[in-house]
């Protein structure tokens, strides 16, 4: 008797696994989680996620509850070796073109806790932990998955219809697929330390980075009473050297004052290589790589874990309209065209700014005094250091965009307070929608709203607005943009009713 194919398999119940399946839940998608441990991973790791990243969490659902764990940054502070400020770049705690703060420290396990308990509001989602996966095999139709229950030692099996691996940097899934992740030539070790203390510290509440090529480091404050510092190994280190506050108290006494230091609590201390890898591919027929598993960013701008749920959001609408029969199978290949550049220019900045800090001797130390203190008044320098904007997407089948005028394609439009109190993305709700700057005729949005899209009028003086009208065609303005269920500009122009004939039938999440 062959055994029930499961739709979807995912290995990793990190973010970006709980993530997906929960995005794959609200489209009705059944999907088991094999995880290998028993429950959430306790050492922090992860603790930031930009503006972007804040709304796929609302998507999922919890914004309210990662809110109320997160602190939001005010910004970002370049520092010299003796802790004086080279630049400030500030952001507004209250958000931006995001609608949520454009920095948001926290604690990954606290996070974690938060998505596990929202899967299990989803019957489609099952998570099965002490699931050790041995080998993945394609077969006709669908994906073998052979594991191990770690508590009895039994072996299984499990029929995948897709499997998605988000088993992390030392993924079994993309050996699997015979995939190898290429070394973008940038590896430093640097030591991690979280502290915890009911003592104020006295900082400013952004991020501080130490530009110093014999001591770089990192300070934050993470949440109430949590700290992370970060400080680059020197030649012969290793964190063995720093196991307690003792050999650490050379390193934090610049930030923590004699008194303050007698109430540290040292919570974890770790070394870590921050690397840049990519993977070659990241899809091998009915398997796909997410998160760590396909690409490794150097942690200087805080883009690791948004990275995987980027990849999350950007590929689950897809799997869910090619498994509900809306969409071509052929749209899956739009996954790795899109996600994978994105993914190498973020890996890209976080060197550029991991080699600012780090490089070039004492002459690097006078080069960053003289120009850092100058790169706030840069033209556009210091939007694009804090507008929460990343790139757009690479042009696709699902990408609409000339060669030289992207505009609007492959943007998120700005998240803006609607009329009614909602914001944009509680009226997208994982559809597809058309934004507007006109009226349209009543055939139009009965069209749409047929295959189960939403029409959004921007109303003048808005953001939204602005934004739809500040893109130039040949001939005037846009006037309106078909926005896919991920939130990502399809495409656009000045013929609203071109792109509503031009939105596919696809479901709602009727439980956003």
């Amino acid at each position: 008797m062959t055994a029930r194919t499961i739709p979807v398999v995912l290995v990793g119940a990190g973010p970006t696994g709980l993530t997906a399946a929960t995005l794959l839940a609200q489209y009705g998608i059944e999907s088991l989680i094999l995880e290998r441990w028993e429950g959430v991973y306790p050492q922090p790791r992860g603790v930031h996620l930009d503006g972007e990243i804040r709304r796929i969490v609302g998507r999922l659902g919890v914004g309210e509850e990662f809110d109320a764990i997160s602190r939001p940054a005010l910004g970002l502070r370049l520092l010299d070796p003796d802790r004086r400020v080279l630049a400030q770049f500030d952001r507004d705690p209250a958000g931006g073109r995001n609608g949520h703060p454009e920095a948001n420290l926290f604690d990954q396990p606290e996070l974690e806790a938060i998505l596990r308990a929202n899967l299990r509001r989803y019957p489609e989602a099952t998570l099965r932990s002490n699931a050790e996966v041995a080998a993945v095999t394609e077969e006709s139709g669908g994906v073998r998955v052979d594991f191990t229950d770690r508590a009895t030692g039994r072996t299984e099996s499990v029929r995948a219809g897709y499997l998605l691996g988000c088993d992390g940097a030392n993924s079994l899934v993309r050996g699997a697929i015979g995939a190898r992740m290429r070394d973008l030539r940038f590896a430093q070790r640097w030591l991690v330390v979280d502290i915890a203390t009911t003592a104020d510290l006295g900082h400013w509440e952004g991020v501080h980075q130490v530009c110093d090529p014999t001591r770089a480091a990192t300070y934050m404050r993470i949440g109430k009473t949590r700290y992370r510092w970060e400080f680059r190994l020197r030649p012969g280190e290793t964190a063995a050297d720093f196991r307690d506050l003792s050999p650490l108290r050379p390193l934090i006494a610049p930030w923590v004052d004699t008194a303050a230091f007698e109430r540290l609590e040292l919570v974890r201390v770790a070394e870590y290589t921050f690397r840049a890898q990519l993977a070659d591919h990241w899809r091998a027929g009915r398997v796909f790589l997410l998160g760590d598993a396909a690409h490794l960013t150097p942690p200087f701008i805080g883009q690791g874990m948004g990275a995987g749920l980027r990849d999350a959001a950007n590929l689950t609408w897809k799997l869910a309209g090619v498994l509900r029969g809306e969409l071509p199978e052929g749209v899956l290949d739009t996954y790795e065209t899109e996600r994978k550049p994105h993914a190498r220019a973020m890996i890209r900045l976080a060197q550029l700014t991991g080699m600012a800090m780090t490089a070039g001797g004492e002459l690097g130390n006078r080069l960053r005094g003289l120009i850092a203190p100058r790169l706030p008044r840069v033209p556009g320098l210091a939007r694009t250091v804090t507008s929460g904007e990343s790139p757009p997407l690479r042009r696709s089948d699902l990408v609409v965009a000339p060669l030289l005028r992207r505009g609007l394609a492959g943007r998120l439009p700005p998240n803006d307070r609607l009329p009614d109190g909602r914001r944009v993305d509680d009226l997208i709700a994982g559809r597809f929608a058309i934004l507007t700057t006109a009226d349209l005729p009543q055939a139009d949005k009965n069209r749409i709203e047929r295959r189960g899209g939403v029409v959004l009028r921007a109303v003048p003086g808005t953001a939204l607005h602005r934004w739809l009208r500040h893109r130039r065609l040949r001939h005037g303005r846009a006037s309106a943009a078909l926005v896919r269920p991920d939130g990502a500009v399809q495409s656009w122009g000045a013929n609203a009713s071109a792109l509503c004939a031009a939105a596919p039938r696809f479901a709602p999440d009727d439980r956003a």
